[in-house]
């Protein structure tokens, strides 16, 4: 006995309409085995099943869990080309990277939707893959005859935590299409169409998606559409106002030969965050921190490829692990939750913005391998090819700006972090010891933006001055 294909869906074999058939046959001997097969008929006449082939819109992904739309940077494959399961098919420019998008399908790239250069909301359409090489046409008057993306925006599909997601899922839309249709209308025509006895079935919605309106179901019965009367003009003595307010709301007037640049996708992510974090309460403490010892240590290290970046990401992983409560998180602003690991997210400043690659389990790390780590991510940052488990997983962040003879600065708590660490210059600095003899130390001084919902002054001054041990006697760095 020949069984029918296990991979024809039940949508597919309930589509009236067919372009590829797929037959099964069923033996006219009984088998005692397959007595009770599904597929058992009475007669051994051959069945013909067919499903439609189906035309799949390709979907602007989520790449990171702060990205609202995204821009085409190039199509890695042309209108008309065959695409194979696992392909790249186009690099898309999110808020942090780029990156290459797969295709869960196999198939042909039939439109594209959305051209180089331009953008689009997440979720929303940027091209259409035909199933087979007779859908093209059609793909392509679909295509054509499909509404602006920045117009109609579909639902974004389910993130995955594969690093390429996948971007050609048949929309829930298109599923639905494929049965019968619902009817949908408003409570009040529904109530008139009850009332007047039309068949709302029956009606022709004009409102958004075709939904039927009360005036849909007046014009079926034959009734006037009921007018709604205008609203009153304002009284004359507020007229002034609008234009009080529209010349304090108005934006100042350019100066002679500037020019307007738009924010870039990072930029304005770093905006959206930036702006995000003014809604946390934040306090501000500093500490000098000698490091006479570990610039010794690095004397030593850096030839083997050791960067003081590294040392200090350590650093502050061995105390966080001695101060679990820096390396919490609030997100809801009614609970924290205490992060299982240690990552430390590293200010780095690129062309055009700033991203923050991550160095997981920071206090767990060999420091060697936490350099090369450190440079790999480094390398993917600037190239733009950082993965977003890769960006968004830090717990912790730090910002060193000492390479640049920065002293000292504040830095800015991302959103949804209990800690920043902003790290100064070494400078040699006068000092005089408890028996009053002065000599000259580097010192850097250290300062630590904080969380004030979950981290209070004295969880930040216990956490530095362990820092700062750590660093004043650096050898537990190499262990």
């Amino acid at each position: 006995m020949a069984a029918s294909s296990s991979f024809l869906s039940t949508a597919s074999l309930s589509n009236p309409k067919s372009t590829i058939s797929f037959a099964s046959s069923v033996s006219p001997a009984p088998i005692p085995s397959l007595r009770r097969v599904v597929f058992r008929s009475p007669s051994s006449r051959r069945r013909v099943m067919t499903i439609r082939s189906k035309i799949r819109e390709i979907f602007m992904p989520a790449l990171s869990s702060t990205m609202t739309e995204g821009k085409i940077v190039s199509w890695i494959k042309t209108e008309g080309e065959k695409l194979a399961k696992g392909e790249s098919v186009v690099v898309v420019e999110s808020d942090k990277a780029d990156m290459d998008v797969e295709t869960f399908y196999d198939g042909y790239l039939a439109a594209i939707v959305v051209g180089e250069g331009e953008t689009a909301p997440v979720g929303a359409a940027i091209g259409l893959l035909a199933e087979t090489e007779a859908e093209i046409e059609e793909a392509k008057n679909k295509a054509a005859s499909k509404p602006s993306s920045s117009a109609v925006v579909p639902s974004p599909p389910p993130a995955t935590s594969s690093p390429a997601p996948a971007i050609a899922q048949p929309s829930p839309a298109a599923a639905a299409s494929d049965g019968p249709r619902k009817t949908v209308a408003t409570p009040h025509a529904k109530k008139l169409a009850k009332q007047h006895k039309v068949d709302i079935g029956s009606v022709a919605g004009t409102g958004p998606f075709g939904r039927i309106t009360a005036s849909d179901v007046e014009a079926a019965a034959g009734l006037a559409p009921t007018v709604t009367p205008p609203p009153p003009p304002p009284p004359p003595a507020a007229a002034p106002a609008p234009t009080a307010k529209a010349t304090t709301t108005s934006s100042p007037p350019l100066l002679p030969d500037a020019s307007i640049v738009p924010f870039t996708a990072m930029q304005s992510a770093v905006s959206k965050n930036m702006i995000e974090s003014l809604s946390v309460p934040t306090f501000r403490v500093g500490y000098p921190v000698n490091t006479d010892a570990l610039d010794a240590l690095y004397e030593k290290v850096k030839p083997k490829g050791v960067t003081m970046t590294a040392l200090l990401a350590k650093a502050a992983g061995m105390a966080l692990a001695q101060h679990p409560v820096v390396n919490a998180s609030c997100k809801d602003g009614k609970s924290f939750s205490y992060n299982s690991n240690i990552n430390v997210a590293v200010a780095v400043a690129i062309n055009g913005g700033l991203i923050t690659p991550v160095l997981q389990d920071a206090n767990k790390l060999d420091l060697y391998l936490l350099s090369q780590k450190w440079k790999e991510l480094v390398g993917k940052a600037r190239s733009k090819q950082l993965q977003p488990h890769e960006y968004n997983s830090g717990t912790f962040t730090l910002s060193n700006l000492g390479m640049f003879g920065v002293d000292r600065f504040d830095a800015i708590l991302p959103p949804g972090q209990g800690a920043i660490m902003a790290v100064g210059a070494s400078k040699p600095t006068v000092v005089a010891d408890k028996d009053g003899f002065f000599s000259v130390k580097n010192k850097m001084l250290v300062n630590v933006t904080a969380d004030h919902r979950i981290v209070y002054g004295a969880d930040l001054a216990a956490f530095l001055q362990t820092f700062a041990k750590i660093v004043e006697n650096p050898d537990s760095l190499t262990l």
